[in-house]
């Protein structure tokens, strides 16, 4: 019997992790972690192989080194530590844009959406509980008068 209870217990867990892999959160966040990397390969080889050596280019040419690791002073290898700070600051630029253009989108269906509803004719069944109400009120009004 105990061991009829520990595959239950086996299965059970087994069920319980796919239906935690197979959520649609998971999968979201596991997508966006590789395409992250991806991006992140993308922006590594452009600061590395473009806006370096484009930007550090004179540096190195007045210290007289070909490579951006041998660009140093004192043993302090600030060529690579300049790359970093460039690498940090175009992937910072790249996750502005993209959260720029999201909010950016957001408020335009937000906007769209209030046009609609501004634009959107009034409930009919609203219309005739108005006009009922107020027949009731001039109805009333006049039955309140003295004759």
């Amino acid at each position: 019997m105990s061991i009829r209870r520990g595959r239950q217990a086996t299965t059970g867990f087994f069920s319980d992790f796919r239906d935690f892999i197979m959520r649609g959160n998971v999968i979201d966040l596991a997508v966006a972690v590789i395409i992250g990397g991806a991006f992140g390969n993308v922006i590594n080889s452009l600061v590395a192989d473009i806006l370096t050596p484009a930007i550090l280019n004179p540096a190195m040419q007045a210290a007289g080194v070909d490579k951006l690791a041998d660009l140093s002073a004192a043993g302090i290898q600030y060529g690579l530590f300049l790359a970093a700070i460039i690498n940090f600051i175009v992937i910072a630029f790249c996750m502005f844009l993209v959260v720029r253009s999201f909010t950016a989108m957001k408020n335009r269906v937000k906007r769209a959406e209030e046009v609609e509803a501004a634009e959107a004719p009034p409930d009919p069944a609203i219309v005739a509980q108005e006009r009922l109400t107020q027949a009731i009120e001039r109805l009333t009004s006049v039955m309140e008068r003295p004759q």
